[in-house]
């Protein structure tokens, strides 16, 4: 259905106000409420943000943001939901201090002091702090990658209940206002290599669902968005992942879409029922699956390339099937996820700079392997508004370039500031979370 036939309803629905659930696909058009945006593809049909800007230039506003954090901020009307996780400082005198530890692989160490697991709030017209709350305050399990962090995981709401996940420290379920509803500790996991979880939640109707890809035993769990309590569990034969989920409905039922090394699977999400699977991925499988209303993309890039289209029509085990449309092995990506806009996917190599964009339909090459000039490490998921792509590096870089399969440049923009978390894009602004400032880009002149 047509974005414009919306814009009444938008326009009542504009201030903050919960929604109900025959409301929410409406209005989910002009917000950014998940991982990926309102169709979990990185696409935002109704947006126009600027093209162009600088640290001095369409900046409408810039705030700091405390602690460490890579999830991406979500947007519902007018206010802005983030994550971060805060050092305290308080130390453990019975556990090692980090200089103490035994070498770890990529000298990862495990905390002893204790984190604050904080949620905000902040105005979306200027910035403001609304509201804030400590989830929790725990020394974590273990350390993490790097490049990673305690508060990777994006949050999601549905309208009515903002929903924060913070791994092993547990979901925490607040209203809009902040008041805290319920909280569930879901308990510790074993993830490989000590590189910390990153796999967001997603809610789906009265559903709050979870991956929990680790080295020992893995499992996803579904439970009730109003109550926290367990709808069903699922184990599962992988070993890490950090993608998130994808739900789409299609022919009567609600898949659940894991993109994994084993299997690509589809769960039913009225019991757990698997509906389909398919052989999987190379290792530490990442992006998360984007689909359409026939095919759903899985990709993954870590010690090998692989991308497969699957008909979502499938049933029981399709490797090796018709229900496999197409496949790729070569320059998929490991950490970003890839694209799909106007029946293209584009998607860049490992975490280079490095573009592809084949048609979602056949899988033929549309544009291969080009390099994307004024950008190195990308490790933020591209998005896309109004016939344009936007790609972030890890520097801080933007570049723009029209959604053609071209690859026609039309800006290369600098913040100023690192930048590992995903964009949002809602109206005609642009957020970007760096490390050390959100960014509200929108045109001021």
């Amino acid at each position: 259905m047509a974005p414009r036939r919306y814009l009444a309803l938008l326009c009542i629905l504009a201030i903050h106000c919960p929604v109900t659930a025959d409301d929410f696909n409406a209005v989910k058009l002009n917000n950014w409420h998940q991982w990926r945006g309102p169709e979990a593809s990185g696409v935002a049909r109704v947006a126009d943000p600027p093209v162009t800007w600088a640290p001095d230039r369409n900046i409408r506003w810039k705030i700091a943001v405390d602690g460490r954090g890579s999830s991406t901020p979500i947007v519902w009307q007018d206010r802005i939901f983030l994550l971060t996780s805060v050092d305290t400082g308080k130390a453990n005198p019975s556990l090692p201090k980090p200089e103490d530890q035994p070498k770890r692989p990529f000298g990862i160490t495990y905390p002893n002091t204790e984190y604050a697991f904080i949620v905000i709030c902040l105005d979306r017209e200027t910035g403001r702090e609304i509201w804030r709350r400590t989830a929790a305050k725990k020394i974590p399990q273990e350390g993490h990658h790097g490049d990673n962090n305690f508060a990777s995981a994006s949050p999601t709401t549905d309208g009515q209940r903002l929903y924060a996940w913070f791994g092993m420290v547990g979901m925490f379920c607040f209203d809009l206002d902040g008041n805290p509803l319920w909280k569930r500790e879901l308990g510790e996991v074993s993830i490989r290599k000590s590189f910390a979880e990153a796999a967001s939640p997603v809610v789906h109707n009265d559903r709050v669902i979870i991956n929990r890809d680790n080295e020992g035993q893995s499992y996803i769990t579904v439970l009730d968005a109003e109550t926290g309590e367990d709808i069903w569990r699922a184990e599962r034969n992988e070993v890490s992942t950090w993608m998130t989920p994808l739900v789409i409905e299609h022919d009567g039922k609600t898949q659940v879409v894991t993109n994994a090394s084993d299997r690509v699977r589809s769960y039913d999400l009225t019991n757990g029922d698997v509906i389909w699977e398919c052989g999987g991925q190379v290792s530490n499988v990442t992006p998360s699956p984007v689909a359409d209303s026939s095919l759903v993309y899985c990709m993954s890039g870590y010690r090998g390339s692989s991308a497969v289209a699957i008909s979502l029509e499938s049933r029981g085990d399709v490797t090796d099937t018709n229900a496999v449309a197409w496949k790729l092995n070569k320059g998929t990506p490991y950490v970003p996820s890839p694209l799909l806009y106007d029946g293209r996917l584009y998607f860049n190599q490992s975490n280079n700079a490095i573009l592809s964009c084949v048609s979602a339909q056949t899988g033929e090459t549309i544009l291969e392997r080009t390099r994307m000039e004024g950008l190195s490490r990308v490790y933020a998921s591209p998005v896309a508004a109004a016939g344009r792509l936007y790609y972030v590096g890890r520097s801080g870089t933007t570049l723009v370039a029209r959604a053609t399969g071209k690859f026609e440049v039309l800006a290369t923009n600098q913040l100023g500031e690192p930048v590992d978390a995903s964009p949002a894009i809602v109206g005609n602004e642009l957020f970007i979370r760096g490390s050390k400032h959100l960014f509200c880009i929108s045109s001021t002149e």
